[in-house]
C-alpha cells in the first residue's frame, strides 16, 4: 500500500522556493520554543528533507544529458557535454538553504524528551546532511563545512574559505554512521532506515575513495575499506536480496513496478494514481519532441553473450547488423532497449525501434509502460537504492583495494548474473585476460594483475544501472571524463537501403538519399543527411549531432565553478582550478 502522506509531502516540498542560505528560516508559523517537543513535531520537520532526494529529472529523464553521460545520445546535449560551461553569476548548485533547515532542526531537537524518537529523526537530519554534502562535494570539492545556524551577523563563519574535501567528507562520515545507529531496521521503501543509509555510504566512499585514487589525492584506501565494510554489513545483515522472477523479465520488472519490488529497492521515489503525483516516463522516452533518447552503440558493445563470452571478440562485431547484434547477447540487453519480438505492456504488436522517438535506434524500454501512460501518467515507483547497487559498490572497492576474492565475486555479481542465467565471473580469466574492448573504454585503470577484473565490474555496473542516474559522477571518480568528448554512436547501416529490422519478412526502415520513396503502411523513412551515417552512402554507424565538437578540459572539468557572486560576497572562498577567467 502507497504511503500517500509521505508522497503529499513529497509534492509540497519539492515545489518549494529555494531560497538563500543567508535568509532567515521563516518562523512566522513554527516557534522553535514551544515546538520540537514530540515524536510527531520531530517527524513533521524532517519530512521536508525527504525533497533532497531525486525525482524523474535526477534518475532517468537526464533532461540535460549529464547524468546519462556516454551512455546515451539526445538530439540536445548539455554544456558539461558539449565542453563549453561557463561561470555562473549565481546558483549554479551553489545553494545552502536546505542545510539551514537541517542544522536548524539539529540545533533545537534536544526541546523532545523522548530520547528514541529524537534520536531517530536526529539520524533522518543527519543522513540528509551528509547527503546534502555528498552533491557538493562531487560538484566543487573543497566547501565551507557548517553544522550551525547561521545568522546575518555571523560574519566570521560566513566569510569562511572553503575546508578540505578530505575535512568535510569525514564530517559526512560521522553524521553517516550516527544515521546507521540510530535509524530503525524496518523495511521501508519510503523512508530513509538503517539500511538507506548503510547503501548511502557504500555509495559516497565508493565515489570519494576512487576519486581519491585516480586523481592522485592520497588517503584513500580506508575510504575503500570503509565502502567494503558497510556493503558487507548490509549484504550480512539486511533484509535484502536480489529480486528473481524469470531471466527473460526479472531485472525489468524492477523498473515498471507500480510499488517498489521490496525485496531488493531499499529506497524508492514513490508515484500513485490515486494522490495524484505521477512522473513521465512513457512520454520522455517516447515523444520526438523531448530528446529522442537513445543508447549508444558503446554500451550495446558492452553486454556479454548469454554464454558469458565477449560479443567484442567476435569478428566483424563493429559492422554487425541490428537482428544479430542482439542474438544470444545478456538478457538484461532486451530488458533495457527494443530488441526483435519487443512488445510493449498490454500488447500483442510487435513493435521494432522508432527512428523519429530515438537519435540512434536503441530504443528505452526499461521504466515504459502500456500506451495508456503515454501522455505522461507513469505511476511505477522510481528505485533511489538497490541493493544490486549495493554488491557492485562492494565487488568495485575490494577490487581497487587489491583484496578481492573469488568468494567476494561470488557473494556479488554471481547473484547479479544469476538473475539473468548468465555464467559468473571468473577471477582469475578476467585478470589473465583483460578485454581490449574494455581498454579501450577505460584507459586510465593500471591496477597491474588486477586490471581485467577492474574492467569487468566496470562493465557489470554500466549494465545494471543503466539511466539510473550514476554514469556521469562515476567517469569523474574514475578520471575518465574524456570519454564525454568522444563521438556518440547508433547503430550500424550499410548504407542508403531497405532493412527488415526483426527479420519477420516485412521492411521495417527505409534509408534513402534524393527523392523520398512512395509511403508503404507501417514503414519507416529516414533521409540520408538527417539520419547521418559516418560514411555517407557507404553507411556506418548513426552519428548524433555530427556538427557538435564535444570537448573536455581535464585540467578543470571535474569541478563546477563557484558563482562569481559567492566569490565577491566571500573574498576568502577561492575559485575552482582553471575557471578564474570565467571558463
Amino acid at each position: 500500500m502507497k504511503n500517500l502522506y509521505l508522497l503529499g509531502l513529497f509534492l509540497l516540498f519539492t515545489t518549494a522556493c529555494n531560497d538563500d542560505y543567508l535568509e532567515r528560516y521563516p518562523l512566522s508559523e513554527l516557534a522553535p520554543e514551544t515546538y520540537f517537543r514530540t515524536s510527531n513535531e520531530l517527524r513533521n520537520y524532517t519530512n521536508a528533507f525527504y525533497g533532497l532526494l531525486p525525482d524523474e529529472d535526477g534518475v532517468y529523464n537526464y533532461s540535460t544529458g549529464t547524468l546519462a553521460a556516454d551512455d546515451e545520445a539526445r538530439n540536445g546535449l548539455s554544456a558539461e557535454i558539449q565542453g563549453n560551461r561557463t561561470t555562473p553569476s549565481s546558483d549554479g548548485g551553489w545553494t545552502w538553504s536546505e542545510l539551514r533547515r537541517i542544522n536548524f532542526f539539529l540545533a533545537h531537537s534536544q526541546q523532545c524528551t523522548d530520547e528514541a524518537a529524537r534520536l531517530q529523526y536526529e539520524g533522518v537530519a543527519r543522513f540528509f546532511r551528509a547527503w546534502f554534502y555528498f552533491d557538493k562535494v562531487a560538484r566543487f570539492g573543497d566547501v565551507p563545512w557548517y553544522d550551525t545556524v547561521l545568522g546575518n551577523n555571523d560574519t566570521e563563519a560566513l566569510n569562511r574559505p572553503r575546508d578540505s574535501r578530505k575535512v568535510v567528507f569525514a564530517k559526512m562520515l560521522e553524521d553517516i554512521d550516527f544515521a546507521i545507529q540510530n535509524l530503525p531496521a524496518q523495511k521501508s521503501a519510503t523512508l530513509v532506515t538503517r539500511w538507506t543509509a548503510l547503501a548511502f555510504k557504500s555509495r559516497m566512499c565508493l565515489f570519494e575513495g576512487t576519486f581519491r585514487k585516480y586523481h592522485g589525492l592520497g588517503d584513500w584506501q580506508e575510504i575503500l575499506q570503509q565502502c567494503a565494510a558497510a556493503s558487507e554489513q548490509l549484504m550480512n545483515s539486511g533484509p535484502y536480496t536480489v529480486y528473481k522472477s524469470s531471466p527473460q523479465t526479472a531485472y525489468h520488472e524492477l523498473f515498471i513496478s507500480d510499488d517498489a519490488l521490496t525485496t531488493e529497492v531499499i529506497l524508492a521515489r514513490q508515484y500513485s494514481t490515486s494522490v495524484p503525483l505521477l512522473h513521465r516516463a512513457n512520454y520522455y522516452l517516447l515523444t520526438a519532441s523531448y530528446g529522442r533518447p537513445g543508447v549508444q552503440k558503446s554500451l550495446v558493445n558492452s553486454y556479454l553473450m548469454a554464454d558469458g563470452s565477449r560479443f567484442t571478440d567476435i569478428p566483424g562485431y563493429q559492422t554487425m547488423p541490428f537482428y544479430e547484434e542482439t542474438r544470444g547477447r545478456d538478457p538484461r540487453l532486451a530488458q533495457t532497449i527494443r530488441t526483435p519480438g519487443y512488445k510493449r505492456i498490454g500488447s500483442n504488436v510487435v513493435s521494432v525501434p522508432d527512428f523519429s522517438t530515438s537519435v540512434t535506434g536503441y530504443q528505452y524500454v526499461k521504466y515504459i509502460l502500456s500506451p495508456a501512460y503515454d501522455s505522461g501518467q507513469s505511476p511505477n515507483d522510481l528505485p533511489l537504492f538497490r541493493y544490486a547497487e549495493t554488491l557492485l559498490n562492494f565487488a568495485e572497492a575490494k577490487a581497487e583495494l587489491g583484496s578481492l576474492t573469488q568468494a567476494d565475486i561470488d557473494k556479488s555479481i554471481k547473484l547479479l548474473r544469476d538473475r539473468v542465467g548468465m555464467p559468473n565471473l571468473n577471477l582469475i580469466a578476467a585478470n589473465a585476460g583483460p578485454d581490449p574492448y574494455l581498454k579501450g573504454e577505460y584507459p586510465n585503470v593500471s591496477a597491474g594483475a588486477n586490471t581485467g577484473v577492474i574492467l569487468e565490474i566496470r562493465r557489470e555496473r554500466r549494465i545494471e544501472l543503466i539511466k539510473e542516474g550514476h554514469r556521469y559522477r562515476d567517469l569523474l571518480r574514475w578520471k575518465e571524463g574524456a570519454r564525454l568528448a568522444k563521438p556518440f554512436y547508433g547503430m550500424y547501416f550499410p548504407g542508403v537501403g531497405s532493412y527488415d529490422l526483426d527479420h519477420n519478412g516485412t521492411i521495417d526502415l527505409v534509408i534513402y538519399d534524393g527523392q523520398a520513396p512512395t509511403p508503404v503502411s507501417g514503414v519507416q523513412y529516414q533521409r540520408l543527411g538527417e539520419l547521418v551515417l559516418e560514411n555517407g552512402r557507404n553507411g556506418g554507424r548513426i552519428v548524433n549531432l555530427p556538427n557538435i565538437i564535444k570537448t573536455w578540459d581535464e585540467s578543470k572539468d571535474y569541478f563546477y565553478p563557484i558563482p562569481t557572486q559567492e566569490l565577491q560576497l566571500n573574498p576568502n572562498l577561492k575559485q575552482n582550478p582553471g575557471w578564474q577567467n570565467g571558463g
